[in-house]
């Protein structure tokens, strides 16, 4: 109980804002529900997902020995938007420094703090770039419940979180998962442009707008023409429009600011981008992922007249 303890409050410090823990087993109620979204290709062409099926679902295959599934949650959320509403839209996630950088070096501080004060311990750490089901993990810890958009919802703060795992040999007792408070509600279903939301809190991945603008690398479809909310890179609808987003707060970290142009850019700028300003918008931005290219192609693809390649 006390390691558990100084585990939370070193997280707290580090700027974490929930953790929880859970005992590193097979997770035996998502494997049919792995197998049954990959059947029904609901991948699209992200192969990777397919890929270490056995290692999503049991930690101990990621981590020799693991006894503890350590989750946290660190918060992005802001109330700032781009400023002109014609533009052609980012979600907030990608305003600042790519969070595979900032939430990893935190991660990495906790690990350390572990091994320094409670003892001999080996662990790994993973911010969304292993086969780890994040949300599953992050479900059984207690620290949220699992939206019908798919996402983590938590009950005090909503959904405008980055999650990450340690997963380690150390035995700490868990905690227990908390109720479904979607009830009823099906805003997120109902606001999805691309009617990418299905029931049983289930999302076809590739009709999602997030899959088309980051992850697709070759045309989009025509036949998603007009569909994408003027969204150009990820998409925020679900959790706009989510009721439990109402609590969130704004963020303490600065790495997550924007460039100070990013949010000014207007319809014309965006339409006219080079890649000189690019690159400088979007240094060490998770926006690096798609390329110059790749924003390019979807901003012409959200207006296909007005696009200057």
């Amino acid at each position: 109980m006390n390691a558990a303890y100084l585990i939370k409050q070193e997280a707290y410090r580090l700027g974490f804002s929930y953790i929880g823990i859970s005992k590193a087993a097979f997770l035996e109620d998502e494997a049919p529900r792995l197998d049954d979204w990959l059947q029904r290709h609901y991948n699209g062409q992200m192969s990777y997902m397919a890929n270490h099926f056995d290692k999503r679902l049991d930690p101990r295959l990621l981590v020799e020995g693991a006894k503890s599934v350590v989750s946290l949650l660190y918060n992005y959320y802001t109330p700032h938007t781009q400023t002109d509403p014609s533009a052609p839209k980012i979600s907030r996630y990608a305003y600042g420094v790519d969070y595979h950088f900032v939430v990893k070096n935190k991660l990495k501080e906790l690990l350390h703090f572990i091994q320094t004060t409670i003892g001999e311990v080996g662990g790994r750490c993973f911010v969304d770039s292993a086969p780890v089901m994040e949300r599953a993990w992050a479900k059984k810890s207690g620290i949220g419940w699992i939206g019908k958009n798919s996402l983590l919802i938590t009950p005090k703060s909503g959904s405008f979180f980055f999650l990450a795992e340690l997963i380690i040999d150390l035995d700490l007792p868990p905690d227990s998962p908390i109720k479904d408070y979607c009830g009823t509600c099906t805003r997120c279903i109902d606001a999805c442009p691309t009617n990418a939301i299905l029931p049983n809190k289930t999302v076809d991945g590739s009709r999602c707008i997030s899959y088309f603008t980051i992850e697709l690398k070759e045309a989009i479809p025509n036949n998603m023409a007009g569909m994408f909310d003027n969204w150009m890179f990820g998409c925020d609808t679900c959790q706009t429009v989510c009721p439990w987003n109402r609590f969130a707060t704004p963020h303490n970290e600065p790495q997550f600011n924007p460039h100070p142009n990013l949010l000014n850019m207007t319809a014309k700028e965006w339409t006219e981008i080079t890649e000189d300003i690019f690159n400088t918008l979007f240094k060490n931005s998770a926006v690096k992922r798609t390329k110059f290219a790749g924003l390019k192609r979807n901003i012409a693809f959200l207006n296909p007249n007005k696009s200057s390649f």
